[in-house]
Formats: C-alpha cells, structure tokens, sequence
C-alpha cells in the first residue's frame, strides 16, 4: 500500500517516490486504481477521508459537477437523520451495482462484440437497470426528506375545560 505523509505546512509527501505531490497527484493514483493510505507525518493518524473529501471539493468546483445544490443540501440533513446509516448503505451498494454494470459495459467493448445481439440486450437489460435504481434513489430521498419538507402541522388541543362548562 502506497502512504503518503501530510506535513503540518499542508504539503503531502509520496514515501514511494520519496518527493512531495500535489493533490492533483493523489487524484492520479486514485484513478490508476494503486491502494493508497494518508498519514499525519506527526501523529500517524489515517487522514485519508480528508483528503478524498478535499479532491471531491476540488472536482465539484470544476466545470462539471456531479452534484446538484438540491441533492448536495438532502445529503446534509441526512447527516442528523436517523436514517443516516441506511443512507450511507443504500449509496454504497448503488455505488457498487454502478461500478460493476460500467466494468462489465468495457469488457464488452474491449471484446469487440459491441454489436452483437446478444451485447445489446445485455446494454439495454443494463440501462434499464440503471433507471430502475435512479428512480428507486430518487423514491427514497423523497420518502426520507417528506418529514423535513413536509413536517407534520401541530396537533390544536381542546379547548379549555372552563371555557367548555359555560357553554
């Protein structure tokens, strides 16, 4: 596993190639698949979440975002949810069913059987698939986020006994 050391002047230093990187970098080992660990050079503690979450902020400032301002805002409310935990696994396994339908899209088209009818059923078996779980993804947010945007109207008690006798 290749461990990368963050310095205290916020420089990250690659052990591997014994030289200091940027996180542009970091982003290229992430992409070439290569496992990595980033450690606080003082403490040894494992920071590499920070540093993931630093090149996403990267990316979502670019010029083409993954995230929508709506979606990004649903996120942050289900961080106090109580469905916080089946949130994170519910984007988990998408993540996973996502990955693995895109693996098995390049496999075909290295294979070079693209255009075989077989091939495109699988394609459209996939694509299908895919909306399947997007509008699934999308049913879920709205069942989650219906009591944050719709909250329950409170409850008018009963009129006073007092006023109740006089009449």
């Amino acid at each position: 596993m290749r461990i990368i050391k963050k310095y205290p002047n916020r420089r990250l230093y690659d052990t591997e190639k014994s030289s200091y990187i940027t996180l542009a970098e970091v982003h290229k080992i992430i992409k070439s698949g290569k496992e990595f660990k980033v450690v606080d050079a003082d403490s040894g503690e494992d920071i590499t979440r920070s540093i993931l979450v630093q090149i996403i902020i990267d990316q979502e400032n670019g010029e083409t975002p993954i995230f929508t301002t709506d979606m990004l805002t649903k996120f942050i409310r289900f961080y106090d949810d109580a469905a916080q935990n089946l949130f994170g696994e519910f984007l988990e396994k998408n993540m996973q069913m996502f990955t693995e339908q895109q693996k098995k899209f390049q496999d075909q088209m290295l294979g070079g059987i693209i255009d075989n009818p077989v091939t495109r059923i699988v394609q459209e078996t996939t694509e299908r698939n895919l909306m399947f779980w997007q509008d699934m993804q999308q049913k879920f947010l709205d069942i989650a986020t219906a009591g944050i945007r719709n909250p329950v109207p409170p409850v008018e008690e009963d009129e006073p006994k007092s006023k109740k006798k006089r009449k």
